[in-house]
């Protein structure tokens, strides 16, 4: 399973069958079961009915995967699976603005600059490692001491996120956003005037075959991406857009924004172009924005039933103080 993010990474593991493995293991979930010891069976049993374990385009077997049948020698099997989180990721006291916690999950507003978990360049000072001291009692997925991260905001992005506090809410919460069970919503601001009131949006998104940095639409192996927009407010040089997703690949919001819709996000240096935004906007917004790193992209809504208790949740939080003074400026402007 791929944790979601706009803005919301897709990793997944390939696993080949090898002739040991059809002498041990006759079943498929069985055999998985066994490879992904942190994974219970239950678990890999619906991700396979939701179609999040799948042949390989690449595997020389191509006939219909069973759960209660393991495919030949050399099936190469590919399973979408919650990102593994650094072992050695260590606990630091960095301020987390909480907006609901339970002794299953943990709902935070990210500040944008947050890295969400550490990887190359971001050992530390991640989210993760802010979760890390805050629970310190937590169970963590896959009987280890760590937070469990089920979707993923960019650096830049700030919002809401939940985060899971045991393995039975993180399987939960993984099966929640993979059936798109959850409500997410986000404002971003555009760099475009002309804007139909809104729409669906839905193309394939995959890694960009030249830039590895960036998402594209419509690539070999892309998968689905569907964006619901509204325009909320338009301005004499950008517009105010409220985007909903459907489904949660890395970049998405960014990419039907910036390629699709041809509205990069304010600010957004991948898929738009900072210099010009800052050419083209009001002077007093450029003195607020002009030192400013980051796409004006916010995750303001997130809400789903508890996998748990089964209660409602909703949340919502407004834009952090520099977008929010931006959109003051923009409006007085307006007026």
């Amino acid at each position: 399973m791929k944790p979601q993010d706009d803005g919301t990474e897709s990793e997944s593991q390939i696993i080949s069958v090898t002739e040991e493995d059809v002498e041990i293991y006759k079943r498929l979930d069985v055999f998985l079961t066994n490879k992904l010891e942190d994974l219970s069976r239950n678990f890999i049993q619906s991700l396979f009915k939701k179609n999040l374990i799948t042949l390989t385009e690449e595997s020389p077997y191509q006939g219909k995967l069973e759960l209660k049948r393991l495919p030949p020698v050399g099936s190469q099997i590919n399973i979408d699976l919650p990102p593994p989180l650094p072992s050695d990721a260590i606990a630091q006291n960095i301020p987390l603005e909480i907006l609901f916690e339970d002794e299953h999950l943990l709902i935070v507003n990210k500040q944008p600059g947050m890295v969400v978990h550490p990887a190359p360049g971001h050992a530390d000072g991640t989210l993760v490692n802010a979760v890390l001291y805050h629970c310190q009692d937590l169970t963590g997925v896959g009987d280890q001491k760590r937070p469990g991260i089920v979707h993923r905001l960019d650096k830049g992005t700030s919002g809401i996120m939940v985060v899971a506090k045991n393995q039975k809410c993180h399987e939960g919460l993984v099966l929640l956003f993979s059936d798109h069970d959850i409500e997410r919503e986000y404002l971003a601001l555009v760099m475009k005037t002309k804007m139909a009131a809104g729409g669906p949006i839905e193309t394939n998104i995959g890694r960009h075959p030249q830039n590895r940095l960036k998402m594209k639409a419509e690539v070999r192996n892309g998968k689905r991406a569907k964006t619901f927009y509204r325009l909320l407010e338009a301005y004499a040089t950008c517009s105010l857009v409220q985007c909903t997703l459907e489904t949660g690949r890395t970049h998405q919001i960014r990419v039907h924004m910036g390629e699709v819709l041809k509205a990069p996000i304010a600010m957004d240096p991948i898929y738009g172009s900072p210099i010009d935004h800052l050419k083209r906007l009001h002077p007093q917004v450029v003195k607020v924005l002009k030192d400013y790193p980051h796409p004006l992209l916010h995750a303001r809504k997130l809400g789903f039933v508890h996998p748990i208790t089964k209660e409602k949740l909703l949340f919502e939080t407004e834009p952090p103080e520099v977008f929010q003074n931006v959109l003051n400026l923009l409006r007085k402007e307006n007026e």
